[in-house]
């Protein structure tokens, strides 16, 4: 029997706009920077979450839809 804790999977908030706003530095589509973009597929089911949930603040509606469905 497995004992481990299981987690719903983080999806990534990419909406497939990529495009870097070069004075933010981030994408305009995930609003996510270069190395969180890279490093995703290596990242802890908390580490996304923590760049879920910074996501809104950053930039706009498709991280926040992109979070409610990842967390829902």
């Amino acid at each position: 029997m497995n004992s481990a804790p299981s987690f719903q999977v983080i999806e990534s908030p990419c909406i497939k706009v990529c495009e870097v706003d070069a004075a933010r530095g981030v994408c305009t589509g995930c609003f996510r920077t270069l190395d969180e973009i890279a490093s995703w597929s290596s990242l802890t089911h908390a580490e996304r979450r923590a760049i879920m949930v910074s996501l809104p603040s950053r930039g706009g509606n498709a991280s926040l839809v992109a979070l409610q469905r990842s967390v829902s």
